[in-house]
């Protein structure tokens, strides 16, 4: 009898990146007005914390960059903010640089800072934007903390350095091709284990984009599925000459007789840009081929995840049936074995 699994669609709003205002936010006092300025009691602790947690800090402050960013150096903590924004501009648009740079969505943002004006000119144009007083920073740990802490997670600001090595060598570059090539990635694709479900759940509450359902599972759910000997459960990772991207990439397929239907499929925003979006779904279909399976997918449109759409239409699916939850079944004949980019190395781990 198969193992049931009440996933759900994840209504859970995950915060990605606290934006700090500076001036009597992260400090008291005024920097442009020479005031004596004092760090915010437990501050640092707390962007130590965020930091730990795969939490990105940033800046979106309305003073001179130059002097401020030497403010923070002296107070020691300007290792813990990417992309910051010390501008003159108006705050909601250095917030939608941080955005475009950490590739994540607005409601995934936090923003903090002592002036209701400013709150509210990014409210009103970035509503999805959750913004506070600086007199909720005592909760700020609690209303960000997530479920698990991986080993991803502690990494992530490491990670976004990385990329940003990356993207300048790309454009020193400048071919794509070539650059792909010199990146020496490995894709790894296993069946996944216990040790692999935390991080497997905070893939499926964090990615929006590429998640071809939109649906996140629990841990406890997980590790239901990967005892069922009707379901199949398969984790991928990056790496390059660079270092690893962690764990990127979950498939699920669910067996029913002669049928593979892919429940999950999802991938880290991270690696958009690197040439691997259809490496797992291409070793899914390849596999289902191999064992003699029909295969069929699974697809509930978002607000967000069309572009999983076109990667199973590009992959060859097509529309096969309505689904209960508003969602549609896509099918694939299988003709042909498909080829992977002769830039990856393929690293494969049966079970």
């Amino acid at each position: 009898m198969k193992d049931e699994v009440n996933h759900t669609k994840s209504k859970r709003k995950t915060v990605k990146c606290v934006v700090w205002d500076l001036d009597h936010t992260m400090w008291h006092g005024i920097l442009s007005e020479n005031d004596q300025l004092v760090l915010r009691e437990n501050i640092t602790d707390i962007l130590k914390t965020l930091d730990s947690w795969g939490i990105i800090n940033s800046i979106a402050s309305k003073n001179n960059h130059d002097d401020a960013m030497q403010m923070l150096q002296k107070f020691g903590i300007s290792e813990y903010f990417l992309y910051p924004q010390i501008s003159w501009d108006l705050k909601s648009s250095s917030i939608a640089r941080i955005k475009e740079k950490l590739n994540i969505g607005m409601d995934a943002i936090l923003f903090i800072d002592d002036q209701p004006f400013e709150r509210d000119e990014v409210s009103f144009v970035h509503e999805q934007v959750t913004c506070l007083d600086v007199d909720s920073i005592a909760n700020l740990l609690q209303l960000c903390k997530p479920r698990f802490i991986t080993s991803e997670s502690a990494e992530r600001r490491k990670m976004y350095l990385s990329d940003d090595i990356r993207n300048q060598e790309e454009q020193e570059i400048g071919n794509n091709k070539q650059f792909l090539e010199s990146l020496q990635l490995t894709f790894s694709i296993q069946p996944a284990t216990v040790s692999d479900l935390q991080r497997v759940e905070e893939l499926t509450v964090r990615t929006n984009q590429l998640n071809a359902t939109g649906y996140s599972y629990s841990y406890e759910e997980l590790e239901t599925l990967i005892k069922s000997p009707d379901h199949h459960l398969f984790v991928a990772e990056l790496t390059d000459k660079y270092g690893s991207y962690g764990k990127i990439g979950v498939a699920m397929v669910e067996r029913n007789n002669d049928t593979w239907t892919l429940k999950l499929l999802l991938m880290s925003c991270r690696v958009m840009s690197r040439g691997v979006g259809t490496v797992l779904l291409n070793y899914i279909m390849n596999l289902a081929k191999k064992k003699g399976y029909q295969l069929v997918a699974e697809f509930l449109p978002t607000d967000r995840n069309r572009v999983m759409y076109i990667t199973y239409k590009f992959a060859g699916f097509t529309e096969g049936g309505k689904l209960d939850n508003g969602g549609v079944l896509l099918t694939h004949p299988l003709n042909d074995y498909v080829t992977y980019p002769d830039y990856i190395h393929l690293s494969i781990q049966e079970s």
